[in-house]
């Protein structure tokens, strides 16, 4: 079973990288004892006391017990740590994003060959999230015929209030698109079946008045698969309500020839309590599927993969396609904007 070192935990997401590694088999090293947002790192440990603290991140690279290198640093920064570890000889999941601009891609694509060391970005809205599991094994049985369309809504809560200040840096965060949008374009080329996609219409926009007018904080992307005939289109936003019991309303829904599916993933808003709601309409009626027994095979694929030097988790290709087509959306957003 591997090992693993935590290098950045400046973002929540932070723990369920390590929790789901820990759930899966795996060892934790150490975490490196810096953060930029001091909230976190204290979250890391009372909610790990088991794991001790390292002074710097070479202790962690250097360690040849260590498989695999964690990050949820700033978003900024990840591509750097990754390349790092690889050089180090080691393999690494990042949260996303991965990048936040177009060099950090171009040289970590080249980091992985050089190295070839394994590099994976856990896009969480669907690596563990049961309801989309469950639709992505509905899809492949044919419940709905073949996917048409997928309209993905990433809606967050700001919480303006306990942000760290790189949360508001457009330079350290990567916008709106290259930061939450990532989710809803991974969700759709993995539900189209699409290798590779073209975004046909992006923008971003600043509505709110708790923020900076420099702020993105509305989003919207549409695609066109490149493989196949399936559109997408996405909206993010950070305007999830206080009143909201969660921290966003995330749906999704998916459009086939025979049948759609509609995900309520985090609540059903006024309807049954709990997360992971489905609901699939075919030839055969409705159905309700309440989906959070769904087991969560992402971690334990990944341990694989490090361990059998495969890509069951997610592939190069795919990490990389999702994170150039944010770049491009955000780009295409931009000049939309500037024009």
């Amino acid at each position: 079973m591997i090992t693993f070192g935590v290098v950045g935990a400046d973002h929540r997401h932070i723990y369920h990288l390590i929790e789901g590694l820990l759930h899966a088999g795996a060892t934790c090293a150490g975490y490196l004892s810096t953060s930029s947002d001091m909230k976190v790192l204290e979250g890391v440990q009372s909610r790990f006391p088991q794991i001790r603290a390292v002074d710097s991140a070479a202790q962690l690279y250097e360690d040849p017990a260590i498989d695999l290198i964690v990050t949820a640093a700033v978003p900024c920064e990840r591509a750097g740590i990754a390349i790092e570890a690889m050089r180090h000889g080691k393999d690494v999941l990042a949260d996303k994003p991965g990048v936040t601009d177009r060099l950090q891609l171009q040289q970590l694509e080249a980091a992985v060959q050089e190295t070839g060391r394994r590099y994976a970005i856990c896009f969480s809205e669907r690596m563990i999230v049961p309801s989309v599991s469950t639709a992505e094994r509905l899809i492949a049985h044919g419940a709905i015929g073949e996917v048409v369309q997928t309209l993905g809504m990433g809606p967050h809560r700001l919480n303006a209030a306990i942000r760290p200040d790189w949360f508001f840096d457009k330079a350290r965060y990567g916008g709106i698109l290259v930061d939450i949008a990532s989710h809803q374009i991974d969700q759709f080329l993995t539900l189209t079946g699409s290798v590779d996609a073209e975004i046909t219409h992006a923008a971003i926009g600043h509505f709110g008045s708790a923020t900076k007018p420099d702020f993105q904080d509305f989003g919207e992307v549409a695609l066109r698969s490149k493989t196949n005939l399936s559109r997408g289109y996405v909206r993010v936003d950070w305007f999830t309500p206080d009143g909201l019991p969660t921290w966003g309303d995330g749906r999704l829904f998916i459009t086939g020839t025979e049948g759609s599916i509609e995900l309520r993933k985090y609540l059903d808003i006024e309807g049954r309590s709990g997360t992971d709601h489905l609901f699939l309409c075919n030839r055969e009626g409705t159905r309700y599927i309440d989906c959070k027994n769904e087991p969560i095979t992402f971690f334990a694929k990944l341990i694989h993969d490090v361990e059998n030097r495969t890509e069951t988790a997610i592939s190069h290709a795919h990490a990389f396609t999702v994170c150039r087509l944010a770049l491009d959306a955000d780009a295409h957003a931009r000049k939309g904007n500037a024009g």
